[in-house]
């Protein structure tokens, strides 16, 4: 046990009846949760923060890497630390509207960001997907974006299953510049 932990219930107001549980809070994921920079519509005029994102510096930004048709960014939400997204910088929703330079550097991104994980933190898998159309999982649906998952064996622990709490052990922006000096240049 860690010092001034008890493994007597903790009464504190507020909270309901006491019990023997810390709380671990995180209050910066009621953005996700209230929809904060999300559009307010379908073009890139309703607030499109993947459209706005090129705009911004790299580090603001949270930007690994840049391409001619399509760039690399941190997930601002992440399901685990290294969490990145390959996007358009053309606003687009979806895979069947990209064109053909747009496919290629996506792709060729994706690799890139495969490689540059692996190396950085030893990624030993991926999930790899689009959610395409808000029915389908899409929190910014007028805007494609591939999400890069980096995954450990035994990185599914008792926080996300019972807390559903991902704890990660490292700042965005950290990250960020740790994946972007990795990144390799072409």
């Amino acid at each position: 046990m860690l010092p001034g932990m008890t493994s007597e219930p903790e009464i504190q107001d507020g909270v309901g009846g006491p019990d023997a549980f810390a709380r671990l809070w995180t209050p910066h994921r009621m953005a996700y949760i209230k929809g904060e920079n999300k559009p307010s519509g379908p073009t890139p005029d309703d607030g499109c923060p993947f459209c706005r994102i090129p705009s911004l510096s790299d580090v603001d930004g949270l930007v690994v890497a840049r391409g001619e048709q399509v760039y690399a960014v941190l997930n601002l939400y992440p399901y685990n630390g290294g969490h990145l997204m390959v996007v358009p910088y053309r606003h687009v929703a979806d895979y069947t509207d990209l064109d053909d330079a747009e496919t290629t550097e996506l792709a060729r991104f994706t690799k890139l960001a495969m490689a540059t994980l692996r190396k950085v933190s030893g990624a030993q898998g991926f999930n790899i997907g689009m959610n395409q159309g808000h029915v389908a999982g899409a929190g910014i649906a007028a805007h494609l974006h591939q999400h890069l998952v980096p995954r450990w064996g035994g990185d599914t622990n008792f926080m996300p299953v019972v807390g559903h709490t991902k704890v990660l052990p490292q700042l965005l922006a950290d990250t960020r510049e740790m994946l972007a000096s990795a990144w390799p240049i072409d």
